[in-house]
């Protein structure tokens, strides 16, 4: 990673947060060349304190000029207000937007001159683990795309697409962390139905799914792990060819309905 390489954070909430201590424990930014800003100036300044970095109250255009990457990691609700408010400083520099459904277009009408890299992390982020699909825009060039990708690498698989790829990845593995929560809630309540304790459930199922995810990212295809697990003429391929129909069109449908949301917001922003 170069020496000279300064980031500064804009958005000091969970992601934002996450972003900064992962790009500090990975090495990949000194600390003392990382700058933390956010609306609560308080936020900024404890984060600041456990990573030995600096911090900056939002709107302090000032503060960001040493910078030479800036991480917008605010909602997207904000983020034309912030990017009007700072579009002077961030001129000519590589700027990363994590606002969902906020288009390269947009952000480039925003913040002209700016060189823009639009990414779509996970709250899985959060836990140092999570897939992170990235698009460049008319002004990055190679090499900024190749230093977000090894950027946000340190926190799984990254990978430059164009946006519409983009957005799929985001109505996908963006929305992921809600899809198994909301398996894991199911799979609880019908244990509970069945007379178990919810905790005890609870427990067994995320064991399982831990355990289950590391199988499959060594490389097996999920249906060939299916058929390890379904005996011909047992409980689990029972349970499958009574679930298999509806669940796969209700995940079909859900991404559908992300993928036309994350088109909205972008008519919304435009």
């Amino acid at each position: 990673m170069p020496a000279e390489l300064s980031v500064a954070v804009v958005g000091c909430g969970a992601m934002g947060g996450a972003i900064a201590r992962g790009l500090v424990a990975t090495k990949n930014v000194d600390p003392k060349a990382l700058l933390l800003v956010d609306a609560n100036e308080k936020k900024a300044e404890a984060l600041a304190e456990e990573l030995g970095a600096r911090a900056a109250v939002a709107g302090d255009a000032d503060a960001l000029a040493g910078a030479s990457l800036v991480i917008l990691a605010v909602k997207p609700q904000v983020l034309p207000g912030v990017a009007r408010e700072l579009a002077s400083v961030l001129e000519g520099k590589l700027v990363v937007s994590i606002a969902a459904g906020v288009t390269i277009a947009t952000l480039e009408r925003l913040i002209g001159g700016a060189r823009i890299v639009r990414v779509m992390p996970n709250l899985a982020l959060t836990a140092g683990s999570s897939g992170t699909a990235l698009a460049g825009g008319k002004g990055a060039s190679e090499d900024d795309l190749a230093l977000a990708v090894r950027l946000f690498g340190a926190f799984g698989p990254a990978a430059s697409m164009t946006e519409a790829q983009l957005d799929a990845m985001g109505a996908i593995s963006g929305c992921e962390p809600a899809f198994v929560a909301l398996f894991v809630d199911a799979l609880t309540r019908a244990a509970i139905e069945q007379g178990l304790p919810a905790s005890m459930a609870r427990e067994f199922i995320l064991a399982t799914l831990i355990g289950s995810a590391k199988i499959l990212q060594g490389g097996e295809h999920p249906r060939a792990f299916m058929e390890k697990v379904m005996s011909p003429g047992g409980t689990t391929v029972r349970a499958v060819a009574a679930m298999d129909p509806a669940y796969m069109e209700s995940t079909a449908k859900g991404v559908r309905a992300a993928v036309a949301r994350t088109r909205e917001l972008a008519e919304e922003g435009a």
